[in-house]
């Protein structure tokens, strides 16, 4: 398949990602896939494709077969199979919709540590990073700066986000230059994540 975008080692293929597997190269797996819960945005009315069930996410890990990945989920879907450890993302001081009956609300995220070859300095297993705020590029965005944090303690080598909605884990890839591929179903966010690869940022840290 001919790619999407193609520069400065990222590379964007729209399509799904299980159809492409057998031609794709990588050395890690970071992504936040459909996590099976239906998901539609109260506010906008935004939803994820093949979000229905964990079916897209458990077929791109078994192909995987184990090796190093991070996967974002959350307490109430169902685990990938082989999970070693959990992180939690902290959203900072933001209670989420969630259940409005509840007086908490969700201010934190999964995230499933696969496979081995993880690097870097030890520290606690809460990464802290805010939110996004305002109107966000897609319904369930990542900040870059939090991908950058994680990308930090990845295996070396070529990143792979099969999920990649509007492509923050490229950018994060691309501002430490690192080389990355990821796969999009859905064509408008691969343009999203085409445009916002095209800007060079200056990035300094974590």
């Amino acid at each position: 398949m001919k790619p999407y975008y193609q520069h400065g080692g990222i590379t964007i293929y729209h399509g799904d990602a299980r159809d492409l597997l057998l031609t794709i190269a990588a050395d890690v797996i970071v992504t936040d896939p459909p996590y099976g819960m239906s998901y539609e945005s109260g506010w906008s009315g935004r939803s994820i494709q093949n979000d229905g069930d964990t079916s897209a996410r458990d077929a791109v890990l078994a192909w995987w077969v184990g090796k190093p990945a991070l996967v974002f989920g959350r307490w109430d879907c169902p685990r990938p199979a082989g999970t070693k450890m959990l992180l939690t993302w902290d959203k900072g001081d933001w209670p989420g919709m969630g259940d409005l009956a509840m007086p908490w609300g969700p201010s934190t995220e999964e995230i499933y540590v696969l496979g081995d070859g993880f690097v870097g300095k030890r520290s606690g297993s809460v990464v802290r990073v805010d939110r996004l705020t305002g109107n966000t590029l897609h319904p369930n965005e990542k900040p870059v700066g939090l991908l950058r944090v994680l990308l930090a303690k990845c295996p070396p080598g070529v990143v792979f986000d099969p999920f990649m909605g509007s492509g923050p884990t490229l950018r994060a890839a691309k501002d430490l230059g690192r080389e990355a591929v990821g796969v999009e179903l859905d064509e408008r966010y691969c343009e999203i994540a085409a445009q916002r690869l095209a800007q060079e940022a200056l990035f300094a840290g974590y």
